[in-house]
């Protein structure tokens, strides 16, 4: 696939007066293979962490309605509902290629990320595990993880082609959660000293009194957002702008999403004056992003 990048100047909003962002699309690794050392200062992404969802196969039958990887729920009140991807689907060969991709992640962005950068990676609760390993594995501290409390009516938690015979099971607890696990690379001596030099090392508080909290309320990305960026994983502005402010503690740095999707990582940013890259290998997904960053960002 050709690369092509966009270098944005963002005009829109009350923080923003000249809010520089790039876009590439590209190979994420081959990027941050490219990259230079000590170069970017937070990560912010939600990546394909079931990697064959995002399969050309795959993303073919979801948009023909045939499911596959993608389970398509059933309408409800006369609402259809977006399709999820199910992670009880994948087996043994799936999960060590979810290992060997985070390893190789984690190895790429302790090499790009300035000392003290934290990386904030959207997860499931399924597969959370495969992607601790391989960074902690790779050098990076475990901070902990932040929780977005998010209910969503699509169902699924019965027993398939068995609800009306078993109609008090549940197959699984319905979740009400999504992780997003959170890293740090190792500081250069104390916090106040990393900080002064890197502008990294801890998180920005939500005000002087008030420290940014692990537990996030948050609803699906609906309405304009769907309509202006309809992807299968968009996250909403109102949580991924808490998410991104708080990934820059001085407000300083650049925040990277190497798995861009339709760039909603990228429009928080720009809605908060920070700097920001992301890659995007489906073209689709790029070109869809390159119209909605700005339009999201003015949300």
């Amino acid at each position: 696939m050709a690369r092509k990048n966009q270098l944005q100047i963002a005009t829109i909003g009350p923080q923003i007066e000249e809010t520089k962002y790039d876009i590439f699309n590209c190979d994420a690794f081959d990027w941050l293979s490219k990259r230079e050392t000590n170069s970017v200062h937070a990560v912010v992404t939600d990546p394909p962490y079931g990697l064959r969802e995002y399969d050309e196969g795959q993303l073919e039958k979801r948009k023909n309605g045939n499911g596959g990887v993608w389970r398509i729920p059933p309408t409800f009140d006369g609402q259809s509902r977006s399709p999820l991807p199910r992670f009880t689907v994948l087996n043994s060969g799936d999960f060590q290629r979810l290992l060997f991709f985070f390893s190789k992640l984690a190895k790429h962005l302790m090499k790009v990320l300035v000392p003290g950068a934290h990386v904030f990676i959207a997860t499931n609760p399924l597969v959370s595990h495969y992607v601790d390993q391989p960074f902690v594995e790779s050098g990076f501290e475990k901070r902990g993880a932040i929780i977005r409390k998010v209910i969503t009516l699509r169902g699924g938690d019965r027993p398939k082609n068995a609800h009306e015979e078993y109609p008090d099971v549940t197959v699984m607890p319905r979740s009400c959660w999504e992780p997003w696990e959170l890293f740090r690379k190792p500081i250069e001596g104390t916090v106040a000293c990393n900080l002064r030099k890197w502008k990294t090392g801890g998180l920005r508080r939500v005000s002087g009194k008030e420290p940014f909290k692990d537990l996030i309320p948050s609803s699906p990305a609906r309405g304009a957002e769907r309509e202006i960026a309809p992807h299968p994983s968009l996250k909403p502005q109102d949580f991924i702008r808490k998410i991104v402010r708080a990934s820059l503690p001085l407000g300083e740095g650049t925040v990277l999403d190497p798995f861009m999707g339709s760039g909603s990582t990228i429009a928080a940013a720009m809605h908060l004056g920070y700097q920001s890259i992301g890659l995007e290998i489906n073209e689709e997904y790029y070109n869809m992003a390159v119209t909605a960053i700005p339009k999201l960002a003015a949300l």
